[in-house]
């Protein structure tokens, strides 16, 4: 029922991290997402996003999708980056058109920026490389409840689903010489298109669940277990740990400049 299809970026080959336990990947991922968040001083995010680049290489992923996916948060994060300068109250630096943009703001603006794309890269090259049973395993092997798996494993596969539904619509409409525009016409077209979603994704749903009942499901998938953690395991465990206090360390080390 869930395909084996990528969580984030799926990779060329087998790689070093792919060998590691997901439950040790998973925890790994959490650890230093909230160690950078917490973060306050340029110096450790730096050092983060430069080390997770890095890992990011030893995954091997297919690196044009990776670079979409980093510069698409990027373009999302940009507006609110570019008001940050301009609304955050503190020692002006330049004006433009009348408004002063502050240091602190500027500050909070490359923070903010470090912390998102540490965040993506980590996920990237730490969980990226997983296929949705995998994930669904480290999952569970880390206690997190069976309810919650279980919505996170349909979410993963029925959003591919809906999009390939979308497409499929949509290749339906342009050979039926449909162009879109900005009229009526193309307006009322995209409604029908979201209404015929919302109508196929139900029906498809209904099947769904009579399929699964049929097949005694309950409620709760069931993964096969996890082996014990290996040797290498511990050793990526501990230069985690390692990694994690430097970075604590640079932290303290360097107070913000704010």
């Amino acid at each position: 029922m869930i395909g084996a299809t990528n969580v984030l970026v799926p990779s060329r080959s087998n790689s070093v991290l792919s060998r590691i336990d997901p439950r040790c990947r998973l925890l790994a991922a959490l650890a230093l997402i909230v160690t950078a968040v917490s973060f306050s001083s340029w110096q450790p995010l730096a050092m983060l996003v430069l080390v997770a680049a890095i890992i990011t290489g030893f995954a091997k992923p297919d690196w044009s999708r990776t670079l979409k996916m980093v510069l698409t948060m990027d373009g999302f994060i940009l507006v609110m980056l570019t008001m940050l300068p301009f609304t955050v109250p503190g020692d002006v630096i330049f004006t433009l058109w009348g408004f002063d943009a502050s240091y602190q703001g500027l500050f909070q603006a490359v923070l903010i920026a470090l912390k998102a794309n540490a965040a993506i890269l980590v996920l990237i090259a730490l969980v990226g490389g997983m296929d949705a049973i995998l994930l669904g395993r480290g999952l569970q092997g880390i206690y997190v409840p069976a309810k919650l798996v279980t919505l996170f494993m349909f979410t993963i596969r029925y959003i591919d689903l809906l999009r390939r539904e979308y497409l499929r619509l949509r290749v339906a409409m342009r050979a039926r010489a449909f162009v879109a525009r900005n009229n009526r016409h193309s307006w009322r077209s995209f409604g029908y298109l979201l209404g015929m979603l919302l109508v196929r994704s139900h029906d498809r749903s209904e099947r769904i669940l009579w399929a699964m009942k049929c097949r005694a499901y309950h409620g709760h998938m069931h993964f096969g277990s996890l082996p014990r953690l290996s040797p290498q395991d511990y050793l990526f465990a501990s230069a985690l740990i390692l990694f994690t206090a430097a970075l604590i360390g640079l932290e303290v080390a360097c107070p913000p400049l704010i």
